[in-house]
């Protein structure tokens, strides 16, 4: 079982990252708000990990934090909450503001994640309740990365992927364009599509 990784950053996207230790690449699945702290591409990245295992795959999970982690663990806990659909909630509200809205019971800001509907979301607040405390940490600012060629289509997939059909994505996308400047880099467009869509 892999808990935890350090080594070159090979690849980045907002799917998935390789990391390559000692001549090894391991392929990564993290959320968005990993992926926007992400260094440039052959800097050294420290990753906490869990190991997915079935009978099929072996899928690696990472996360910036270790609180980042354990909200994921406690996600995929959730009957119907499988890591993948753990891995879209934490692209869509930090660790902080879903113990606030587990602590508030607020079901609408969770059913604004895609993937999540009513009965998904009334179980994650109904079965996260009781294991969450409620701790707020004052959120870190990620770092934005240069800006890529492809930013657009990089953000158009990672938004379908995440559940949006793509006449909204593209909609949010364009919005977001006016507003921020004429080549905004890829983390930079994602966040703003996002707000739009929230």
């Amino acid at each position: 079982m892999i808990g935890y990784l350090e080594g070159k950053l090979r690849y980045k996207s907002p799917e998935y990252i390789i990391i390559d230790v000692q001549g090894v690449g391991y392929v990564v699945q993290v959320p968005l708000s990993t992926f926007y702290d992400l260094p440039e591409l052959g800097k050294t990245v420290s990753m906490n990990i869990h190991t997915h295992v079935r009978e099929d795959a072996l899928q690696l999970f990472g996360f910036r934090t270790g609180e980042e982690k354990e909200m994921f663990l406690h996600l995929t806990t959730v009957n119907g909450v499988g890591p993948r659909l753990a891995i879209n909630i934490l692209s869509g509200i930090s660790a902080d503001e879903l113990r606030q809205v587990v602590f508030q019971q607020d079901h609408l800001r969770l059913r604004n994640i895609p993937g999540v509907g009513k009965k998904i979301a009334e179980r994650i607040l109904l079965e996260l309740r009781d294991k969450l405390k409620i701790k707020v940490t004052e959120e870190v600012k990620p770092a934005l990365l240069s800006a890529d060629a492809g930013a657009y289509s990089d953000a158009f997939s990672a938004l379908v992927n995440l559940g949006y059909r793509a006449a909204e994505a593209e909609k949010a996308l364009r919005k977001a364009q006016e507003r921020l400047d004429e080549n905004p880099p890829l983390e930079k467009l994602l966040k703003e599509s996002l707000r739009i869509l929230a």
